[in-house]
């Protein structure tokens, strides 16, 4: 009976360490946003930029490789190609 009850335990323990470390934020939340930029703006945004800090994004699907800005209406999703990017960026810290 002992065994039994380990081996469903352990079989558990298994699925559980699975779903937690599976990759996705889309498959385990079908529906929601994921938190990354998926796309960049193709505009010069840099009046809509506050503060002094941007992040960098890698290209990790569905995210796309994107330099992260601070708007007073959230997140902007900046090209890191693009030469205001460039310039806006040598003035700032990143984070």
């Amino acid at each position: 009976m002992s065994l039994k009850i380990l081996s469903i335990t352990l079989l558990l323990l298994f699925v559980c360490v699975c779903c937690h470390s599976s990759k996705g934020t889309r498959r385990r939340h079908p529906g929601r946003i994921p938190p990354c930029c998926v796309d960049v703006t193709k505009g010069n945004k840099r009046d809509d930029v506050v503060g002094e800090t941007y992040r960098e994004q890698a290209a990790t699907p569905p995210c796309v490789k994107a330099i992260i800005f601070d708007t007073k209406d959230g997140q902007l999703c900046a090209d890191p190609d693009a030469q205001w990017v460039k310039d806006l960026t040598a003035n700032m810290m990143k984070v």
